[in-house]
């Protein structure tokens, strides 16, 4: 019953993270911080959450804990997931982490859910390995490897770097086998754009490796932040020809002083509610304004709009919106508020969350109120 429940609650959180685009406090700075925030529906349709979260780091050692509770039958809060992430700095090459996700079950109880395990190598010669793997409890509460996964970096040239990447997942006898291979490779073009190209591949069932996806394009990076980018996605057509079946297209650009404003459009072949292939038909509008005034006070609005099934002539319609604000305040606190609504198909607008909370997380509290540069 409790994995169950986790489920389903799993599910309801990633029905709006499109719209949470990003969670409340969680940049890391080298400090301790704690942040909390509490959740409630204003419609009084979904049960309401309180999210704590620490930070610490001691001797090489990072800390990091968020604790969810929901409201209990008797009106009281109570322990509903926990997730503990605590890193180690073997030396100066070697980093070790382990994150446990533990479930509540309604007597008070907490058992584990599932367990990842991770460490990253610097070699010489600058390549890096990172070795990732996913265990879940089985019914004896015994763990049981689910999933690991080898990445190997390598720095081929100042301009290219490659990542292979090997996922295995358990097979017929019990072991772990290969199930998916990832292939990336970035080049630094003389114009500061970078070409990228992601192919992933899966077996055939006859002891090969075919080509399931392939995401390519350029994008360009300015002071650590990315400003444009322009990504298709192919993939095996009924003759087993890569075709583009998506596109997307990002720009970022400074449209007043502390404002800046992101667009994503996204192309796709893949139409709600029509049939057949009609080429690459924009299907979503992902548009984020954040603004930052001299008091150091930021506004993120994060609107999406997409096509309707079967209207695909109707243009696009605002579906969601989320706006999340940051006040810094005094102490070194900093309160914090998001939004997040929904629109139905007669064009109204609903709230669905309402999360405020506060914090003293470094990253959130001094924000950088100086406008950024414009991307040339």
């Amino acid at each position: 019953m409790l994995h169950r429940g986790l489920a389903r609650f799993l599910s309801s959180v990633s029905l709006l993270a499109a719209l949470a685009f990003a969670p409340l406090a969680l940049a890391q700075d080298n400090s301790n911080w704690t942040s909390s925030s509490q959740r409630q529906d204003p419609n009084g349709n979904l049960n309401p959450l309180r999210t704590r979260e620490s930070h610490t780091e001691s001797n090489g050692r990072t800390i990091d804990r968020t604790t969810t509770e929901t409201l209990g039958p008797d009106g009281q809060y109570v322990p509903y997931l926990e997730t503990e992430t605590e890193s180690v700095r073997v030396d100066a090459n070697t980093v070790r982490s382990v994150q446990r996700t533990f479930g509540r079950s309604p007597d008070g109880s907490r058992s584990l859910v599932q367990q990842s395990q991770e460490e990253s190598r610097t070699l010489s010669g600058g390549e890096k390995t990172l070795t990732r793997t996913t265990s879940n409890p089985d019914a004896n509460g015994s763990l049981q490897v689910v999933q690991r996964e080898v990445q190997h970096v390598r720095q081929i040239s100042p301009d290219v770097q490659e990542i292979q990447t090997t996922v295995s997942t358990p097979d017929i006898n019990g072991g772990l086998a290969p199930s998916m291979q990832i292939h990336e490779r970035d080049q630094k073009n003389a114009d500061g754009t970078i070409m990228f190209k992601k192919s992933t591949s899966l077996p055939d069932g006859a002891g090969n490796w075919q080509v399931g996806e392939v995401r390519e394009g350029t994008r360009k990076e300015e002071k650590g932040q990315e400003v444009s980018r322009d990504e298709r996605v192919l993939r095996p057509d009924s003759t087993g020809d890569l075709t583009t079946i998506e596109r997307t297209v990002t720009r970022q650009t400074e449209t007043a002083p502390g404002e800046t404003h992101k667009t994503t459009e996204t192309f796709s072949t893949n139409v709600p509610g029509v049939g057949g292939n009609n080429g690459l038909q924009l299907v979503q509008r992902d548009t984020t304004v954040q603004r930052t005034n001299s008091a150091g006070d930021q506004t993120t609005t994060h609107q999406v709009e997409q096509s309707m099934p079967g209207a695909l002539t109707d243009g696009l319609r605002v579906t969601g919106q989320t706006i999340d604000m940051v006040r810094p305040g005094a102490g070194g606190v900093a309160t914090q508020q998001r939004t997040i609504s929904t629109t139905d198909a007669n064009g109204n607008t609903n709230q669905v969350w309402v999360d405020v909370g506060k914090t003293d997380n470094p990253a959130v509290v001094h924000v950088d109120t100086k406008a950024p540069g414009k991307p040339k």
